[in-house]
C-alpha cells in the first residue's frame, strides 16, 4: 500500500488544503457542479484531518473555481495557444481541467507549494512550475504573450497589502498589454474580522487577510490605479442548491448588502496604443 502524504504545512500555504476540500467535496457528489478526478485523487493521497481544520466541506471555493473556469476556458475558445498564469495556485488542478492540449500554463507559487505540487502534478513543456512569490516579477519574464495572456488570481490578492496588490496590477498593464486578469475578492468587514482573529474552527484560524474592497469600491478603486485598463466586470458568487441558493443568492439581490459580500473581478487591459 503506497503511504499516503503527510503536509507539514501553516499559515497561507497551509490555505491550499482548505480549498483542495472544498473541490473535493463538490466532485464527490453526484449532483456536484465542478468535475474534478484529479482533486479527488490529490485529496485521496494526503494524509490530513480535513474536516477538523476547516469543518464540512461548503461549496463556495468550488464555485469560484467553477466560475474562473468558465471565464477562462471561453477566452481559450478565441485564444486556444494562448498563455495562462495562474499565481499562488498551491494545488488547484484547474490547468488540468481545461488543458486543450495546446496552450501553455504557468503554476506560480512559493517554493514550498511548488515542492508539493510536484508530488502530484508533474510539470511538462506546456504545464510549467515557477517557484517564486507572485509578488516577484520574474514570473513575467517566463510568459510568452505572443498568443494573448490570461492571468489568474484565486484565493490570493487578500493575503497581500494593499500597496502591493497595486503595484503588481499596475505592472500587469503594463507588461502585458491586451491581458486579462480574473481574480477574486473579499469586503472590508470580512477583512477586518481576520485581522482580529478568524477562526473556521477550533483547530483553524484563518491567516491574516489584509486587503478588503468592496464590490461598490472595485471598478473606480482599480481605474484609478491603472488607467490602461479597459473593462470591469464584476461576478457575485451563486450556489446551485440547499440553504444558499435561496438565502445567499438572494443576499445578491439587495443593493446595499451585496457590496459588502465577496466577489469576482474580470479585468482586460488595453492594447498598447501606437
Amino acid at each position: 500500500m503506497q503511504t499516503r502524504y503527510v503536509p507539514n504545512l501553516t499559515g497561507i500555504p497551509e490555505t491550499m488544503l482548505w480549498t483542495l476540500h472544498s473541490r473535493a467535496g463538490e466532485a464527490k457528489r453526484p449532483d456536484g457542479v465542478l468535475k474534478d478526478a484529479e482533486a479527488l485523487r490529490i485529496y485521496g493521497a494526503i494524509d490530513y484531518d480535513f474536516e477538523k481544520s476547516f469543518g464540512r466541506a461548503e461549496p463556495s471555493l468550488a464555485i469560484r473555481a467553477v466560475e474562473m473556469d468558465r471565464s477562462i476556458r471561453a477566452w481559450l475558445a478565441t485564444h486556444p495557444d494562448g498563455f495562462v498564469v495562474s499565481l499562488g495556485e498551491g494545488l488547484e488542478t484547474q490547468a488540468q481541467r481545461l488543458d486543450n492540449g495546446r496552450l501553455r500554463w504557468l503554476s506560480v507559487d512559493l517554493p514550498e507549494a511548488v515542492a508539493i505540487r510536484e508530488r502530484f502534478l508533474t510539470p511538462n513543456e506546456r504545464l510549467m512550475h515557477f517557484p517564486v512569490s507572485a509578488m516577484d516579477r520574474a514570473w513575467m519574464d517566463r510568459v510568452d504573450a505572443s498568443k494573448g495572456v490570461f492571468i489568474v488570481a484565486q484565493g490570493l490578492f487578500m493575503y497581500f497589502e494593499e500597496d502591493d496588490v497595486r503595484r503588481l496590477i499596475v505592472d500587469i498593464a503594463e507588461r502585458f498589454p491586451g491581458a486579462e486578469l480574473l481574480f477574486d475578492t473579499i469586503p472590508r468587514w470580512l477583512s477586518r474580522r481576520t485581522l482580529k482573529g478568524l477562526h473556521r474552527t477550533r483547530a483553524y484560524q484563518v491567516p491574516p487577510m489584509p486587503w478588503g474592497i468592496n464590490r461598490d469600491a472595485l471598478e473606480a478603486t482599480l481605474r484609478r490605479w491603472a488607467p490602461r485598463i479597459r473593462q470591469v466586470e464584476l461576478k457575485p458568487y451563486t450556489f446551485p442548491r440547499g440553504f444558499f441558493r435561496y438565502g445567499y443568492n438572494g443576499l445578491n439581490m439587495l443593493p446595499w448588502v451585496k457590496e459588502r459580500l465577496p466577489a469576482l473581478v474580470h479585468v482586460r487591459f488595453a492594447e498598447r496604443s501606437v
